[in-house]
């Protein structure tokens, strides 16, 4: 299960936290307003009133050993790229810092973040899925918790047949289309309707159709 740290509880960090406990996942919330603290703690797993710019303090609470850090900080940008400095330099693998203009994403990107969120571009919910989900690249929603989604086949998928991998028993997604990777010569780049016998090839993009949970627990490797 994925572990997720989201610093910086306004509004959209409130409900990004919300959306991933919703879905499973063990989510530290940290802010530095106790009353904040208060109200979201029976919501997630743990809520830490701290200050984010701590190394130390980050440290203690296991944050230098979670997935996913959400830098959710808004008003306050310098607090929002020192803690972006800090998480990387304590080695968070991936960071997803938020950012109100396009000239502060730059400056984040340059400080170590992996990934920039725009609030005013993406909703939370999105974003919740987004972090889930790294392998689905394109989402249309359709119905509420039901969408089409393009998915990259990841290896684990090389050289299987469509009836070998059995995509909807075992996640109960449909496969609707596929396109050729771009480094495969095939006559047919996208195939409208796969066969049973098809071959899936690494790098192979699979337009599928499921719920979000079923497509969150495809694998990435």
């Amino acid at each position: 299960m994925d572990k997720f740290a989201v610093i910086g509880l306004g509004r959209f960090g409130k409900q990004l936290a919300r959306a991933l406990t919703q879905t499973g996942a063990e989510v530290i919330a940290i802010d530095k307003d106790k009353r904040i603290i208060e109200q979201i703690s029976n919501e997630v797993t743990v809520a830490v009133r701290m200050d984010s710019t701590d190394e130390d303090a980050l440290r203690a609470q296991g944050i230098d050993k979670i997935d996913v850090a959400i830098v959710g900080i808004g008003l306050n940008f310098e607090a929002n790229l020192l803690t972006t400095v800090v998480l990387k330099s304590i080695g968070v693998k991936h960071v997803c810092s938020r950012a109100e203009r396009q000239l502060h994403g730059k400056i984040l990107r340059r400080v170590g973040a992996d990934e920039i969120i725009f609030p005013k571009d993406e909703s939370a919910q999105r974003w919740s899925f987004k972090l889930r989900a790294p392998q689905i690249s394109e989402k249309l929603d359709f119905a509420p918790g039901f969408c089409l989604a393009q998915y990259s086949a990841p290896e684990s998928f090389n050289g299987k047949s469509i009836m070998d991998l059995n995509l909807r028993r075992k996640f109960q997604v449909n496969l609707i289309g596929l396109r050729r990777a771009e480094d495969v010569e095939l006559a047919q780049n996208f195939v409208n309707v796969p066969m049973p016998e098809t071959l899936i090839r690494t790098g192979d993009l699979l337009w599928l159709i499921g719920s979000d949970d079923s497509l969150a627990k495809l694998p990435n490797k």
